[in-house]
């Protein structure tokens, strides 16, 4: 699979990500063949996050992996931490604690990269530095980013964490595009105008974070997937359109549209379907033109000025 350096670090990975979220509704041999599959397919890049199953599923994983030294090498692990039961939780005491958890889990000594899961408003910047600082010098995090936050968040985290931020997990997809749709809209009167979340795309671009895309194929708050839907079928028409012409998926067209954009994103899958896997994977290999792109886009009730 196609790869590029993970943000402003020196980490390769590949384009699409592995979202392990859904990962215990399998069982044993299903969660085994997954793994292996995805191995396969050259997507050596697994996301978790200690709230996934309440840790099982970074359990489940690092069963279904069969890890060991030697299988670890060949991995990429990301997971996340920061929320609690009704709450957020930024403090280095949790950030800590939850590292630990998340490694006994993994049974890995450290992880790829570190997320901090959501904002939490009561962050104290400084305790951030402390806990990424010690993560770093003990050799249990490798690399830092952020999840579902605006370019002032990152900015205040940054003034005092020395550690690059090298990615940004967005909800990102066809028919969830602000971030995408508000740059077209500058300076007009109207509700696409309206700037939700602080011109971000442009700011990751600039300051060298790789936008993660999450649920790139769901409409609204995981509402459902789009595709095949009744409520996008001009959406729907568009993209077979397209997945005929390529002798490709649906699913492989709707993620080929992330990955076209120059921002050079990493979308995560969340299907346990190895099937639908491969599909994600293959439009790495696809890049659709810049008429295909827009088609597309105005498929899904974008207008543009």
């Amino acid at each position: 699979m196609r790869t590029f350096k993970l943000g402003a670090s020196a980490l390769e990975v590949p384009a699409v990500a592995v979202g392990c979220m859904r990962i215990n509704s399998l069982d044993k041999p299903e969660a085994e063949r997954f793994v292996r599959s995805a191995l396969e397919l050259g997507a050596n890049f697994f996301d978790h996050a200690d709230i996934y199953g309440g840790g099982e599923c970074e359990e489940i994983f690092a069963e279904a992996a069969g890890m060991s030294p030697s299988v670890r090498e060949g991995l990429i692990l990301q997971s996340k931490c920061g929320i609690r039961p009704g709450q957020f939780d930024f403090s280095k005491e949790h950030i800590l604690g939850s590292v630990d958890q998340i490694l006994q889990r993994l049974r890995t000594d450290y992880l790829d990269v570190l997320l901090l899961h959501r904002p939490d408003t009561l962050v104290e910047p400084e305790e951030v530095a402390e806990a990424f600082d010690q993560l770093e010098r003990s050799g249990k995090v490798r690399h830092f980013g952020v999840s579902n936050q605006n370019p002032m968040q990152i900015q205040l985290l940054q003034k005092s964490v020395k550690q690059p931020l090298v990615a940004n997990q967005l909800q990102l997809s066809i028919t969830n595009s602000t971030m995408i749709s508000q740059g077209f809209n500058v300076n007009m009167q109207n509700e696409a105008a309206v700037n939700r979340d602080g011109s971000v795309l442009d700011f990751c671009r600039l300051h060298d974070i790789t936008i993660q895309p999450w649920s790139p194929f769901q409409y609204g708050f995981f509402e459902g997937v789009f595709l095949g839907s009744e409520k996008f079928p001009e959406l729907n028409a568009k993209i077979d359109e397209i997945a005929g012409r390529y002798s490709v998926s649906a699913t492989t067209i709707a993620m080929a549209w992330l990955l076209r954009h120059p921002a050079n994103m990493q979308p995560v899958t969340g299907t346990t379907s190895v099937e639908r896997l491969a599909d994600c994977v293959r439009a790495a290999d696809i890049r659709l033109t810049r008429e295909e792109w827009y088609d597309i886009f105005r498929a899904a009730g974008n207008v543009l000025p």
